[in-house]
């Protein structure tokens, strides 16, 4: 999907809210964000520290309280789900094959998260929404699921918790009710994105931090290379096999060499010695820590280049990266490839790899903003070739930074 602008998506929206008979004329309306991650993309769940940014394509969720106990949504992304609808406290249970492949998932997670945190809420609403944001890589279900929780916050009065513990709310819709293994990362870079700042986290001490691009950088666009394809959700990819091998070595590392986590491996002696002992008889495993012991070492030269606003630096490391996730811990997929392949080839490209969660979705990349139409031009003429079945689906998304919830005048 192209480029939508707040006012194109309230028309959208009302148009929406017509056709339901839903009630949110007079109400409010939530945008939350996407994001692009530049390090370490699956490192969340690795325990390494994290920098994104929000970007520019968004849910738009209107919305109002209903005066009743019941939940009435309309996606107009999903239109054959048709109307979701369910009474507070009284969702299906976690991981359940009754609504396993529909979007209802997630606002029923997030009425099972909250009541299990305690929240009795007895104030439903009635919503439209409509997004934009690629289904795969940059964040769609988190960016729906914050959406969703800071709505039943505020309609039934109650003020949100503090922005870490909204995102392990968020996060436990995901790991707990829906089933997908998912780290922080989305989270928390669409819920405390600001405009024109990075967002750095810090696991070991819960801090995030922002730090601006240095001065006299380099003109450039996050391009978002969306390949047409359809992620199944993380639970059903290899971001689970990806997760649980990380785990697994992790453990077996534990009484061996102290680890709590693959984060814990940043001095090449120590890395050394784990590959020794455990790279004969766990070659797929060593794999795994390859790319994240690298990616970790890397992280702090992308951090330090944007810093001084070298952005040629931080994307020959964020195309590094990419390797390492194609090769070393093999999580990406032909069709993110084939978009990184074309885009390698193009003047100005600073760096390319696939996004997210992987097998299918987006790839991305950082481009001089002189060299995006001719990437435009490039992934026009080459992608359709290479993957004539995604021919009509494919897009290029040119994204800027930018805050990553906003409330919006209602309809």
């Amino acid at each position: 999907m192209s480029e939508t602008t707040d006012q194109q998506a309230m028309s959208e929206l009302a148009k929406l809210a017509k056709q339901s008979g839903l009630k949110v004329a007079g109400g409010k309306v939530r945008r939350s964000s996407s994001r692009f991650c530049l390090g370490v993309e699956h490192g969340d769940y690795n325990g390494t520290e994290l920098f994104g940014v929000g970007t520019d394509r968004f849910i738009w969720l209107a919305y109002k309280p209903n005066g009743t106990d019941r939940v009435r949504l309309l996606s107009g992304n999903f239109p054959k789900d048709g109307l979701v609808e369910f009474t507070l406290g009284q969702t299906p249970p976690p991981k359940s094959a009754q609504n396993a492949n529909s979007w209802a998932r997630f606002p029923c997670g997030v009425d099972f998260v909250l009541r299990r945190a305690g929240c009795q809420f007895e104030q439903g609403f009635d919503a439209v929404l409509f997004g934009n944001i690629p289904g795969g890589g940059m964040s769609r279900s988190a960016s729906l699921t914050l959406n969703l929780m800071l709505t039943m916050f505020e309609v039934n009065g109650v003020p949100p918790p503090d922005g870490l513990t909204v995102v392990d709310l968020a996060q436990a819709v995901e790991n707990d009710y829906i089933g997908s293994p998912c780290g922080k990362l989305d989270q928390l870079m669409i819920l405390f994105a600001k405009e024109g700042m990075g967002t750095y986290y810090d696991p070991k001490n819960r801090n995030i931090s922002y730090v601006p691009l240095g001065a006299g950088a380099t003109d450039f666009r996050l391009v978002s290379l969306d390949t047409g394809t359809i992620r199944p959700g993380l639970e059903k990819s290899t971001y689970r096999g990806r997760r649980a091998e990380c785990d697994q070595l992790a453990a077996l590392a534990k009484p061996v060499f102290g680890l709590t986590c693959l984060a814990d491996v940043k001095d090449e002696a120590l890395y050394q010695k784990i590959l020794e002992h455990f790279g004969p008889k766990y070659p797929n495993l060593c794999e795994r820590l390859d790319y994240i012991f690298h990616a970790q070492q890397r992280f702090y030269q992308m951090l330090e280049a944007w810093k001084r606003g070298d952005i040629e630096t931080v994307g020959r490391i964020f195309r590094q990266d990419g390797l390492g996730l194609r090769d070393d811990y093999k999580i990406s997929g032909p069709e993110l490839e084939t978009m990184c392949d074309i885009a390698r080839t193009v003047p100005g490209v600073l760096g390319e790899r696939m996004l997210g969660g992987g097998d299918k979705g987006a790839s991305g990349a950082l481009v001089r903003a002189d060299a995006v139409e001719a990437l435009k031009a490039a992934v026009a003429t080459a992608y359709p070739r290479s993957r004539p079945a995604y021919a009509d689906k494919y897009a290029v998304h040119v994204c800027r930074f930018v805050e990553g919830i906003t409330t919006l005048p209602g309809l």
